[in-house]
């Protein structure tokens, strides 16, 4: 799973039912803190701590079935390894694309 940020700042996600990754994709040059707004928020320049919420207003499989037991078995994954927040949001490495 990976939210793509384009060069005009538009994010959409990609590989939604990919929940073996997770990554923000970010073209260069691109001002992540108003793309993301409302979606992330940035722990400097690596990492983003997403919105499960906006995850799923992204994802065109949110609320079939099987799409939200592989997403919750992603998030609990997150949560055991420590990637989440006390706010529920699983934190992202970011790419340049």
């Amino acid at each position: 799973m990976r939210l793509r940020v384009a060069a005009d700042g538009a994010v959409t996600l990609e590989e939604a039912d990919n929940f073996r990754g997770f990554s923000v994709g970010a073209a260069p040059g691109v001002p992540l803190a108003r793309a993301l707004d409302g979606i992330a928020r940035l722990e400097g320049d690596t990492h983003a701590w997403v919105s499960p919420a906006a995850l799923r207003r992204l994802a065109p499989q949110a609320g079939q079935p099987g799409w939200e037991e592989g997403f919750g078995k992603m998030l609990a994954y997150a949560a055991s390894k420590g990637w989440t927040d006390a706010e529920g949001a699983v934190r992202a490495h970011i790419e340049t694309i």
